[in-house]
């Protein structure tokens, strides 16, 4: 497992905390590298639009469906973070 930055470590504890995962993954399992769908961290389109909220939320970052890089946002959580990086940034 890679280990998370601060970065990745903060937004793995937004989607455990958001998707309600506490029970069944901490933020500290979460390999920033791991697929967040199918066979890594196992989850769907609806956590995909909650995190996608909770992410506006916490960093006035914006993600629709139809912009692009927003589904390879969603790879992993390093892809993530790195694309809310570039969006504050922007």
């Amino acid at each position: 497992m890679s280990e998370q930055s601060p970065q990745e470590k903060e937004l793995a504890e937004l989607i455990v905390s958001c998707l309600d995962l506490d029970e069944d993954v901490s933020a500290d399992e979460i390999d920033p590298q791991e697929a967040l769908f199918g066979e890594g961290l196992g989850l769907d389109s609806i956590d995909a639009l909650e995190i996608a909220l909770a992410v506006s939320q916490k960093y006035g970052v914006e993600m629709q469906a139809e912009d692009d890089g927003v589904k390879e946002a969603f790879a992993s959580l390093r892809t993530l973070c790195e694309f809310i990086h570039q969006s504050k940034a922007a």
